[in-house]
């Protein structure tokens, strides 16, 4: 992987983490277009890279994760991603192999999409019926919406957008919903990167390593990881502010039609095998 390569996936993931239209689907794309979505590097790496998304949240919201007064909100998080945790668990080979299936990709954008175009309707809430703080949030409602996240373990379905739609149908406002979405994403994405940093195994040329040895057998490999956190968490704390105010004004019907669109896009380019599937 180039350090190009690396900047424009990078890129792609910072855009698309907070958005409901899948980081995990929209890097696959782009690393197959490279055709680089093979190499275990780049397998790695787009896990890897979601710590700088990751720490644009951290960042951000930097008051409330770092006012250990209020420790109910810790727990809230806690008890939001033991769902993912447990399921992420048992079942990691099988996601491992939808996560190289563009043709799973392009149907999750397809169906996801056609649902965004309607969700605004299904969940319309009314003022009197919406949690608009974080401390109204119980924690079985934050257990409930750690289970919509699990939707998101097939790739293309979009983590935002699970753990968004599930907010809002346990009655958060749109903004909560989507901040608490933020909030969950640092202990999710952490599990995550952690797990394939320093627990899962990976085929580096024909030599089996854990992910931060395969970062740190080259310099290339080193630099892009490097580069694309930096890209990474730029372009993600641009990413949470536009997301917040244009989600509050015009709903998910435009993510929706751009689910659509990508999801076509995507079945063209598997049919004329620009894309292998």
């Amino acid at each position: 992987m180039s350090i190009l390569q690396a900047i424009i996936i990078a890129i792609v993931e910072g855009i698309t983490e907070y958005l409901p239209i899948s980081s995990t689907g929209h890097m696959i794309i782009a690393s197959s277009l490279m055709d680089i979505h093979k190499q275990e590097f780049t397998k790695l790496f787009e896990v890897a890279i979601q710590l700088g998304a990751i720490l644009a949240v951290v960042v951000l919201y930097w008051r409330k994760f770092f006012d250990f007064k209020r420790w109910q909100f810790y727990v809230k998080l806690v008890i939001a991603v033991i769902p993912a945790l447990v399921l992420g668990f048992l079942f990691s080979d099988k996601i491992d192999a939808l996560l190289e299936s563009p043709t799973t990709v392009a149907i999750t954008l397809l169906v996801g999409g056609i649902f965004l175009l309607f969700v605004d309707k299904v969940f319309n809430q009314q003022a009197t019926s919406q949690i608009d703080t974080e401390e109204k949030i119980s924690n079985g409602r934050a257990f409930a919406i750690g289970l919509w996240q699990c939707i998101a373990m097939i790739p293309g379905v979009s983590r935002s957008a699970a753990t968004i739609i599930g907010g809002m149908q346990q009655k958060l406002t749109r903004k909560l919903a989507a901040e608490f979405s933020f909030f969950l994403a640092v202990p999710t994405m952490c599990a995550a990167s952690g797990y394939s940093l320093f627990v899962k195994k990976w085929d580096g040329s024909g030599t089996v390593q854990k992910g931060y040895e395969l970062i740190l057998s080259s310099s290339d490999n080193l630099y892009a990881f490097i580069v694309g956190n930096i890209v990474a968490f730029v372009v993600a704390m641009l990413a949470i502010k536009f997301f917040i105010g244009f989600l509050q004004k015009r709903g998910f019907r435009l993510f929706g039609w751009y689910r659509i669109i990508a999801g076509i896009v995507l079945l063209i380019l598997i049919y004329t095998q620009v894309i292998t599937a």
